[in-house]
């Protein structure tokens, strides 16, 4: 299969599916890999973004300790770096105030922007702002809402970060939605459509089962069992 169609098949399942096939794939549970926090969504009916991750670290809590000059530079340069990544490409931005962030870099400017630029989304510990006047269709997952940019700028870019708990890297693949992200190894990305198809398949008979009339515990037993029998 190839690396785009890949990408698309595993655009069909939710992220909490990803993290079971993941699970699949490695052979073991596992604690780490995925977000640790509730995310905020800028629209809960969106489905999932996937893509590679392009990385940058934000504040604004305080002025910048360069000139507007530079502020605005690196704001450039943070728009040219986005949109030269690797496609499809979701940004990951980790907001060096949190718990305590204090202004939105995501709003409806930034929105249109990166909607524009042809992102597929955004993940972030930050704020968001402006709800009903963003761009449809785009999906920002963050860590709360407040009414204010305050002191924001970027203060680097493409290095490894921090988002509730995830360690993102520079390209890695990320598959988010409403529940949180998740990465995958980029060693894994072959096996995930099969093993997505593997790990619906074997809570199919479960689920059957569970919403028939004249369910009990007997029938919950048989259902496990087949579902076992599911390789």
């Amino acid at each position: 299969m190839k690396y785009s169609d890949i990408l698309e098949e595993i655009s069909k399942y939710d992220t909490p599916t990803m993290c079971n096939a993941l699970e699949a794939v490695m052979g073991t549970r596992t604690a780490v890999g995925f977000t640790k926090k509730q995310v905020v969504p800028a629209d809960p009916s969106l489905p999932c973004i996937v893509g590679f991750a392009a990385t940058a670290k934000i504040r604004a809590s305080s002025p910048p300790i360069i000139s507007p000059e530079k502020v605005q530079e690196n704001r450039l340069s943070y728009y040219d770096y986005i949109s030269s990544s690797e496609q499809p490409t979701i940004v990951a931005i980790e907001d060096t105030d949190y718990p305590n962030c204090t202004g939105a870099f995501w709003g409806e400017l930034n929105v249109a922007i990166h909607k524009g630029l042809n992102i597929r989304g955004t993940l972030t510990n930050g704020l968001l702002r402006d709800i009903g006047m963003l761009d449809k269709g785009y999906q920002v997952l963050a860590g709360g809402i407040g009414p204010s940019h305050a002191f924001v700028h970027v203060i680097n870019l493409d290095q490894t970060i921090n988002i509730f708990g995830l360690e993102i890297n520079p390209g890695d693949l990320i598959h988010a939605d409403i529940h949180g992200a998740m990465i995958v190894d980029k060693k894994h990305i072959d096996a995930m459509p099969d093993a997505l198809k593997l790990v619906t398949a074997k809570e199919e008979p479960i689920l059957k089962a569970a919403r028939e009339k004249g369910f009990n515990i007997d029938k919950l037993k048989k259902a496990w069992l087949e579902a076992q029998k599911i390789k």
